[in-house]
């Protein structure tokens, strides 16, 4: 196959991408599950965004203070002035947040200073990611490949001219395109314990390791603090930050509050392991009681519909609750137009590093930030655009694809505990 621009993820850093890219260039977007099976979709709490100029000091503070002050004060920058335009564009694509008549309604949630988080219940990013995908579908020159995990980026001479991949059924297959952005998501799947979907394992780092991409701070990876507890494996549900954020308290197991549930995440999930160990329990308890049912129904119906199916009413009685690996703030480095070290290579969203999140994330400038600096590589690409030429002669053994995934798999974590022994 040959196309003008390949992305590889259907989350919203993909999707606004190709929205940004004019409807002459044909773009073929694939993904490693279905469309709708990112991590974008389970995003809960909200997105930031700049309410007034009066509080931009105290956002860019409140982001620096949370990252450990290593952020890029330059992406930071970047993320909060061009927020406002990203909402207004999503409220064009038909994305609902909460108001009180006209006037948008902010929430609060750790670490924050101020309300700033626009929400959609308590389903942000399924309301947002869902309105992206909706209109990527209905462009032209869009065609989306369900279930087809990318193996490899096809170099020559330090430019990335394509993927290599294969269907679910194992058939592998090239797509040379022009520019190839990479939109793969988190690290999750690498984890016993991670609120990501399973099929994100970090694959597109290790390509860019096998091809000497430069990464950036692998090791900065950020736990959750509240996730529900069950005996069960697999994906962890999350407990967004918001309820925290609008009153819900943590207790141990003698119903005693032991953190100040508003401090940054690691901070909150560092004091609930400690306390786990000095109870010697498997998980602490997270109340509700400070808000109103009617709240709880209203603003976190996702929470408390799940909570319900599997024995708890929030509205009545503590959830149990343990931190699990939740976000990735290192990745491939990328410059300010998320340019990669590698020529027509672009990385958009969790699996890039441009330095917004610093050490450790800001609750809520997620989806701000993959939707930000995808809108900053579609023009990128656009204002530098020039076309490859096809290499004459191509081949490829796909035999040494064939023990990709422990490989990849192995690469990756060794990559981490490298950078973390650095970092020491």
């Amino acid at each position: 196959m040959k196309t003008d621009v390949v992305i590889v993820g259907s989350g919203v850093a993909g999707l606004y991408a190709a929205l940004n890219l004019p409807e002459e260039k044909k773009i073929i977007m694939v993904t490693k599950a279905k469309a709708d099976e990112s991590d974008s979709f389970l995003a809960q709490g909200g997105i930031c965004v700049l309410p007034s100029e009066d509080d931009y000091d105290a956002y860019f503070e409140d982001t620096m203070r949370a990252g450990h002050y290593e952020n890029d004060k330059r992406s930071v920058e970047i993320m909060i002035r061009s927020s406002k335009a990203v909402i207004d564009d999503l409220v064009k694509y038909g994305a609902r947040f909460e108001k009180n008549g006209d006037e948008f309604v902010y929430t609060k949630e750790g670490a924050h200073s101020r309300p700033r988080i626009l929400f959609h219940q308590d389903e942000t990013g399924k309301e947002i990611t869902s309105h992206l995908l909706e209109a990527v579908k209905k462009l032209p020159n869009v065609t989306i490949i369900e279930d087809y995990t990318m193996v490899d980026v096809i170099v020559k001479d330090n430019e990335a001219i394509g993927i290599i991949g294969h269907d679910k059924e194992g058939k592998y297959s090239e797509i040379f395109a022009d520019y190839t952005l990479l939109c793969t998501g988190g690290i999750g799947g690498l984890y016993k314990h991670s609120t990501n979907f399973p099929h994100l394992t970090g694959d597109a780092l290790a390509i860019c390791l096998k091809h000497g991409v430069e990464l950036k701070n692998i090791d900065y990876i950020q736990i959750h603090p509240t996730t529900l507890y069950t005996k069960e494996s697999g994906r962890e549900f999350l407990i967004s930050e918001s309820v925290r954020g609008e009153g819900a308290i943590l207790l141990n197991d003698d119903g005693e509050r032991f953190v100040d549930e508003l401090l940054p995440r690691d901070v909150v999930a560092n004091a609930i392991f400690k306390e786990m160990e000095r109870q010697g329990s498997n998980h602490v308890w997270l109340s509700m009681a400070p808000i109103s049912e009617q709240e709880i129904k209203r603003h976190f119906a996702h929470i408390y519909e799940h909570c319900l199916e599997v024995g708890y009413d929030v509205t009545k009685e503590p959830i149990p609750v343990v931190p699990s690996q939740h976000y990735f703030m290192g990745g491939i480095k990328v410059d300010e137009m998320s340019k990669t070290s590698m020529e027509r290579l672009y990385a958009i969203g969790e699996t890039s590093c441009n330095g917004v999140h610093g050490k450790n994330r800001l609750a809520s400038n997620s989806l701000l930030e993959s939707l930000v600096f995808a809108k900053r590589a579609a023009t990128d690409l656009m204002n530098n655009y020039s076309a490859i030429e096809l290499p004459k002669e191509f081949s490829v053994d796909y035999e040494e694809y064939k023990d990709y995934k422990e490989e990849y798999k192995n690469a990756v974590l060794s990559a981490i505990e490298k950078e973390r022994k650095n970092h020491e």
